[in-house]
């Protein structure tokens, strides 16, 4: 896997850009991720994050936004607002997790 600098530290990447090591991530790497594509964290994003980290750990996969609805309890529409036009592919960008299974 190859090897980028964010925010001063190395981490490990797909082809993509996403992180591949769970313990690489950190919130001020998040705040990094986010801004390159375009997004400024609030709480209401954070509340996202925190639960696709937890839930990640928990299941060994990363939600989809169905599960992040069902589970999380954040509605799909409101993803959509915060992550714009690919909220499963962003959030899990974000939070330095893989894409959801099914997600382009």
């Amino acid at each position: 896997m190859p090897v980028t600098t964010l925010n001063g530290k190395s981490v490990h990447v797909n082809e993509e850009g996403f992180l591949t090591e769970y313990d690489e991530w950190d919130e001020s790497l998040a705040a990094v991720l986010a801004e390159q594509i375009g997004i400024q964290l609030t709480d209401a994003h954070w509340k996202v994050i925190r639960f696709l980290r937890e839930d990640f750990k928990a299941q060994g996969e990363t939600a989809t936004t169905r599960r992040v609805q069902q589970v999380g309890g954040v509605p799909v529409k409101e993803q959509f607002a915060l992550f714009p036009k690919k909220p499963g592919k962003k959030m899990s960008y974000v939070a330095g997790l893989p894409k959801p299974h099914g997600c382009v």
